[in-house]
């Protein structure tokens, strides 16, 4: 019988063609004594505490992404015999409620760096995902293949996905239809020394990302299943594609997120917060506590997120201000934050003070640390060069580790932001974020100075829309002090980010980001904040990429979580000041004077830069 006759038979006979080596059914009714009884093969342990939700079909299972999975094996070795070798096809029928960057239902992985093996189907922030790591394809620790669908998933909605392994080529199929394939993987399955088997989350060595959503079955076979088979193992349910999408809402009325202050003007504060529950949205603000005055805002409801913003209106410019935050659902239960503070921006060229500080990403025991001494120089505002989270998909990586570990610093003190690589243009860091249109680049002034933020991972090249944008911005200002903030590095001596040194040559930064560099020479911008590498570079005044007294200065403040990484062997000419270790900026900045400490987790200074017009 060939393979699509016997899958045909599988699933019009139940009992007849090949058996899977591994079948679960998501329903209470097998769930025993903490186990999920497996259909076919091995019985899987349940961590946490499932709940039953409902198909048209039946009963299926409700992941809720904090600690529900299951174990099928601590260690796959233990069940190897269990697990395909060259073939394999792997089906589940499920929904996602939250995306993430790595979102897996079933796999056996460890992908830490450059080391990958294993498999898992699953899903990222936007789509679904099989990857998988072959012999053919090794290049001495693991190479995966991380193929993804073109389509692209609603939440809350259950789909129909498959990942097909035939020893050449990948496939992904998505309700019946081929949706991707690849044919860079080639021979076995090449599985790590060691790692967990699990359902409901991906887990390796280094990362433990929980499934929010609903299982309703996987099967798991040692053999590969055709396009037409494919098809018809979707026909077999297809009825659960049209039931609307389900999210489970929370019956509490919780903070997600407290406030936090965005976009300081002269005249106006954006003040955000994040919500279990649908609520009204209202600022009380004034000149002290017994005298408060109402706004409110708008409650914007997006897939991910539930997020309360109100933009005051009508400030004055330079005033302290206090303020606090109240929603109220249709239960009438209430959420009220304490009073807080704000300082709006100066019309006048008075003394101003901000801090910089980058690529914090998924690191809250060391953000905690510097934000506290970023608050304690109490600031105007604060600026964060991109790579905010770790994944901008992973809304834990938000709600936990970045506005959770950043008080009282976000609540009394304007963020900055400038989109990162990790970021991932993900809409997470567009819901929390409130910047001028089109958000990924954007211009606001503060006292004496205008700042041109960048996004650094679109095109900059001169025929760009954002060079056109900066070069026309850059001269219409006529600010004394003029900075921009992007991303990457245009000059960096990081060891191996732009070539190895240990081994060979580096361009010495990032090519792309050159263009822009004529741009700020032509202009007269007199520092360039960036972030990116996990370091901190300071370079001589540079035209050309030589020393020069006449040129804008490069800052690499990439040191506020990330892992750290070191500068290359020799230094380059534009390099004046490097330093390895966690660090941030503060700039003090008051007529023609410029003032520039570098700091380190400690609180300790490292570096000073003086500038004088």
């Amino acid at each position: 019988m060939s393979l699509v006759a016997s899958l045909l038979a599988m699933v019009v006979l139940g009992h007849d063609g090949p058996d899977p080596i591994g079948a679960w059914d998501f329903h209470g009714r097998h769930i025993v004594n903490g186990v999920l009884r497996a259909r076919v093969g091995r019985d899987a342990r349940i961590v946490g505490e499932l709940e039953e939700a409902k198909t048209a079909q039946g009963n299926c299972l409700q992941f809720d992404g904090v600690n529900d999975r299951l174990i099928l094996a601590d260690d796959f070795n233990d069940v190897k015999s269990a697990l395909p070798n060259r073939m394999m096809t792997v089906e589940a029928w499920f929904a996602v409620n939250e995306p993430i960057g790595f979102g897996s239902v079933i796999g056996v992985m460890q992908d830490n760096g450059s080391a990958e093996k294993g498999w898992h189907l699953g899903y990222n922030g936007t789509n679904f995902v099989f990857a998988l790591a072959s012999t053919g394809a090794d290049d001495g620790d693991g190479l995966m293949t991380y193929l993804r669908s073109k389509t692209a998933y609603e939440l809350g909605r259950l789909y129909h996905v498959v990942g097909t392994y035939d020893g050449k080529e990948m496939k992904l199929y998505v309700n019946g239809k081929l949706d991707g394939s690849s044919q860079n993987q080639s021979g076995d399955i090449l599985y790590p020394t060691k790692a967990p088997w699990t359902i409901g989350c991906y887990k390796d060595d280094d990362e433990d990302f929980p499934f929010n959503g609903r299982l309703v079955n996987i099967a798991l076979y040692d053999l590969v299943a055709t396009e037409a088979a494919v098809q018809h193992l979707f026909e077999h349910r297809k009825e659960l594609t049209l039931e609307a999408p389900v999210i489970q809402e929370n019956p509490n009325f919780e903070w997600v997120v407290q406030p936090y202050l965005q976009f300081p003007t002269p005249s106006e504060m954006t003040i955000m917060w994040e919500t279990t529950r649908n609520g009204t949205s209202k600022v009380y603000y004034g000149s002290s506590k017994s005298r408060l005055v109402e706004a409110q805002g708008v409650t914007t409801k997006n897939p991910q997120s539930l997020i309360h913003k109100v933009v005051l209106k009508g400030l004055n410019p330079d005033t302290h201000y206090v303020y606090k935050v109240e929603s109220v659902d249709s239960e009438g239960r209430k959420l009220e934050s304490p009073l807080l503070t704000f300082r709006t921006a100066p019309k006048s060229d008075r003394a101003i003070r901000f801090t910089v500080v980058g690529d914090t990403q998924d690191q809250p025991k060391i953000n905690t640390r510097i934000a506290e001494h970023m608050w304690n120089e109490r600031p105007d505002f604060f600026m964060i060069v991109g790579d905010l989270v770790g994944t901008g998909a992973n809304k834990k990586h938000w709600t936990q580790d970045f506005f959770g570990s950043m008080r009282p610093l976000l609540d009394r003190v304007p963020l900055v932001p400038v989109i990162g690589n990790h970021e991932g243009d993900a809409r997470l860091y567009y819901d929390y974020m409130s910047v001028p249109e089109p958000e990924y680049w954007y211009k606001f002034s503060y006292g004496s100075a205008d700042f041109f933020i960048v996004d650094s991972n679109r095109d900059v090249g001169p025929n760009s829309e954002q060079y056109k944008w900066l070069e026309k911005e850059l001269a219409a200002s006529t600010a004394k002090w003029k900075f921009v903030a992007h991303h990457h590095p245009p000059y960096s001596s990081d060891e191996d980010d732009y070539g190895n040194l240990w081994e060979g040559q580096s361009v010495r930064g990032d090519l792309r980001l050159r263009a822009l560099v004529k741009l700020y020479e032509k202009y007269g911008v007199d520092v360039v904040w960036t972030g990116h590498i996990h370091s901190y570079e300071r370079t001589w005044p540079l035209l050309a990429g030589q020393a020069n007294e006449s040129g804008p200065v490069y800052i690499v403040c990439g040191g506020g979580g990330g892992g750290l990484e070191r500068h290359g062997p020799t230094r380059p000419e534009f390099s004046r000041r490097i330093r390895h270790g966690h660090h941030y900026c503060v700039v003090s900045l008051f007529g023609n004077t410029f003032e520039m400490s570098a700091f380190d987790i400690e609180g300790r200074m490292f570096d000073n830069l003086i500038i004088k017009k």
